[in-house]
């Protein structure tokens, strides 16, 4: 049903947001983005008046905004088939099936439609996409929607060949700690530097009695924050996945080194073996601590930028976000002598050092211009807009956004003194958790779909049986069932679970959810009764 209706509406949502247009104007640039209107402002201004000195031209940043990077991921799908379709039908004279409309965007097949697509320039009227996650990028280079452009005038291939110092170790590495800062096959590149973390709310945190402000993830789940968390629900969300996603890979490395320390002298274990008994462990503690920190939220909110709004308002203690809506936040309400009520923290070795990407689309309308884009962006020029003081030469014009440079070339004496973040130091910082692809990359989407099923659908549940565990004085027996998930271990997510997210067929996973989410409700309710009769 989602996808009918991604398809039925996502001419309506890819439509301009706004009617900023000038009266007159020469080119436009046509750009998805999930980045707020404060970015879309700087970025748009900045590059029009940067294109107009250069060549004269008046241009038209032509914003689309249909939500976060979940609405843009199918967006881009339901857009993508209808273009193609119409392609196969009317060009190349083909009978259209469903399993062409499956297939032709998967990378794990070769089929005639799919090699047609790779081979055509079928584009969606849209030239660049801008910000959302690695991952997000990825799935789209993977589906052919994002390219690398001709290698000699457009797209990133061009960029590389023309600035190849910005796409080295000493610039834009290819990997930082294991994050992917951009594609080997130029389709997508970094823009920014992301991560992830805690804002929270000073006063709040007084009135609650709570003495420590969080530093790490475990602190969320202290059953003094009841009612107290904000987050976001991960299906709307790539960012919020990412979160969920880091908080797991921590508790995976806190595991395997508590594997590595334990004495087995009846038998010698490899380090496969090792890491493997910690992904499990860590897997289940990972998701225990989720369990916990989603009983103590208010609720999950389809808008991540609702998270960092309610806790400067006092409406949360605390919530889970990214670097940048939690030092938005603390700049918003930043007194003269220069100190916030709202305080942000990146857990130190509870997240990793990622990237904001761009890219440029199959088919895009202009793509000279989109170029032209991604290497504004990527210059010393759009990366001072990311990270300088509002005011500062070359900085934003209204307000600092906060952002770090994705470029290591950026951090010298001259503009570190120009940066509010100027102590965060992200390249030393990345070397404090490195983040291994092999343990959760393939069980992202499993990520997404159990923290839906076990804390978004069965919230009230979860709520209900946490509350009456915290008045039964956290009642052990209560404790134990609420966290049993045997039913969706690490086995489980990357096997069936995984295999069925995949095949794409919203039947079997409404089929599942619905399964899960009966089983947990029932769990949760069991838990309630343990604790309610004190047992």
């Amino acid at each position: 049903m989602a996808a009918i209706m991604a398809v039925l509406i996502g001419p309506f949502l890819l439509k301009p947001t706004d009617t900023t247009a000038p009266r007159r104007w020469d080119r436009r640039l046509v750009i998805v983005t999930p980045h707020p209107a404060l970015i879309r402002d700087e970025f748009g201004h900045a590059f029009a008046v940067y294109w107009k000195a250069k060549t004269g031209e008046t241009l038209y940043i032509d914003w689309r905004v249909p939500g976060g990077t979940s609405e843009i991921a199918m967006l881009i799908k339901s857009e993508f088939a209808a273009a193609f379709e119409k392609h196969w039908k009317q060009v190349l004279k083909r009978e259209w099936t469903p399993e062409i409309a499956q297939t032709f965007l998967s990378d794990k097949t070769d089929n005639e439609a799919r090699k047609a697509f790779l081979a055509s320039d079928i584009g969606i009227g849209v030239d660049v996409m801008f910000g959302g996650g690695a991952y997000d990028f990825e799935v789209q280079a993977k589906s052919g929607t994002l390219v690398a452009g001709d290698g000699m005038k457009t797209g990133l291939s061009a960029l590389m060949k023309a600035h190849p110092e910005w796409f080295s170790e000493a610039a834009i590495p290819e990997k930082l700690s294991g994050e992917p800062f951009r594609d080997p096959a130029a389709r997508w590149c970094g823009a920014c530097i992301s991560s992830s973390g805690i804002v929270y709310n000073k006063d709040v945190l007084k009135r609650l009695g709570i003495e420590k402000e969080p530093q790490t993830w475990e602190d969320l789940a202290d059953p003094k924050y009841f009612g107290q968390i904000a987050c976001a629900d991960p299906a709307k969300s790539g960012s919020v996945t990412k979160v969920f996603e880091m908080l797991i890979q921590q508790q995976m490395h806190l595991a395997i080194e508590a594997e590595r320390r334990k004495v087995d002298s009846a038998k010698e274990r490899s380090l496969d073996e090792v890491r493997l008994a910690g992904a499990e462990a860590g897997w289940t503690a990972g998701l225990q601590l989720i369990q916990k920190i989603a009983a103590n939220a208010r609720y999950f909110s389809d808008a991540s930028t609702k998270i960092p709004l309610d806790v400067v308002r006092g409406e949360a203690a605390a919530g889970m976000c990214i670097d940048f809506y939690g030092r938005k936040a603390q700049e918003d309400t930043r007194k003269v002598d220069g100190s916030s009520r709202i305080g942000f923290v990146a857990p130190l070795g509870g997240t990793s050092v990622s990237v904001d990407p761009i890219g440029m689309f199959r088919g895009a309308p202009d793509q000279e211009l989109a170029t032209a884009f991604i290497e504004f962006v990527l210059s010393e020029e759009g990366q001072k807009l990311w990270c300088f003081h509002a005011g500062a030469q070359g900085g934003p014009r209204k307000h600092a956004l906060r952002r770090l440079s994705v470029r290591r070339d950026f951090y010298t004496l001259d503009h570190l003194t120009q940066m509010p973040d100027a102590t965060e130091m992200p390249f030393e910082k990345a070397k404090a958790f490195i983040y291994d692809a092999e343990f959760t990359g393939p069980a992202f989407n499993a990520i997404r779909f159990l923290v839906r099923v076990l804390c978004v659908d069965s919230h009230e549940e979860l709520r209900k049986a946490w509350k009456e565990i915290i008045e039964a004085g956290m009642n052990d027996r209560a404790l134990t069932v609420l966290l049993d998930l045997n039913r969706v271990r690490y086995d489980t997510a990357t096997g069936p679970i995984r295999k069925t997210l995949s095949a794409r067929d919203k039947i079997q996973e409404t089929h599942l959810a619905r399964q899960l989410g009966d089983i947990f409700r029932l769990q949760y309710q069991r838990a309630y009764d343990i604790a309610h009769r004190r047992q």
